[in-house]
């Protein structure tokens, strides 16, 4: 079933490809005014419509009780989920050729999971070990001047592109040692229940940061799915250029920002 699923995901890949351009970068992964192509938009829309539903049925009645939860208990559930997705951050890390940075993120991860007590407590940013942007494969394959492919939107994961999706495979080709030691490998201690509860608790604690944002972004649009995609290739583009202003939460400005494109 993986090998099959994996076929799949390349196949689509390529077939984005063909669409978007084949004589140059950017024409691979951008139309002629320098925009993502939306290939499959027709597509897309069906299965961000359905992403709207499970967020407004399951997923937002359960960030609103996350809110619910005393602040010191979402701090420590927050640094937990940001602990974990170093060990993705650090194989990138090393992989963009960026040494040092690998080096910080791997001495603060010890130093968290361990005096932090699995990353509940953030130690290592008292001791001068500073919290650095995540990084992830699709970042990587930015990084190394591969085209973003056709604009797409996956069931529950939501907005990606050709090439962020491709790159995920690495998380369960060993990319991913949280994903190794649970799924792959799973223990008396660990199992594939707890990875994919910390992704769930992952998604939870980003909506319950930004929901009023979001919401503002949807009762303001014109076209909620365009402002999605637009907000979300313009952060991707950030994260790959490493910029400065990069954070979890959005303000209202950053919202404004999207619909003045």
């Amino acid at each position: 079933m993986y090998r099959i699923f994996k076929i799949i995901i390349i196949s689509l890949y390529l077939t984005s490809s063909s669409f978007a351009g084949s004589d140059g970068q950017n024409k691979i992964s951008k139309n002629p005014n320098g925009e993502v192509k939306d290939c499959f938009e027709t597509i897309n829309r069906g299965v961000f419509a359905f992403n709207e539903f499970l967020r407004d049925v399951v997923f937002e009645p359960l960030a609103k009780g996350y809110l619910y939860l005393p602040s010191p208990v979402r701090q420590g559930a927050g640094n937990m989920l940001s602990n974990l997705s170093n060990v993705v951050t650090i194989p990138n890390n090393i992989l963009q050729g960026d040494f040092g940075l690998a080096v910080k993120n791997t001495a603060r991860f010890s130093v968290n999971s361990t005096v932090g007590i699995l990353g509940i407590f953030d130690p290592a940013t008292k001791i001068g070990l500073n919290n650095y942007d995540k990084e992830d494969y699709g970042q990587t394959l930015g990084r190394w001047g591969i085209g973003e492919g056709c604009y797409i939107v996956l069931p529950v994961l939501g907005p990606s592109t050709a090439r962020d999706t491709v790159a995920s495979m690495a998380n369960f080709s060993g990319g991913d040692a949280w994903y190794n030691i649970t799924v792959r490998n799973d223990t008396h201690y660990v199992s594939d229940f707890d990875y994919y509860f910390s992704r769930g608790a992952t998604g939870v604690d980003f909506l319950a940061k930004n929901l009023g944002s979001l919401k503002n972004l949807e009762e303001n649009s014109i076209d909620f799915y365009a402002s999605v995609k637009s907000l979300y290739l313009q952060e991707r583009r950030k994260q790959i250029a490493n910029a400065d202003e990069i954070t979890e939460t959005f303000d209202d400005s950053d919202w404004e920002e999207i619909e003045t494109q």
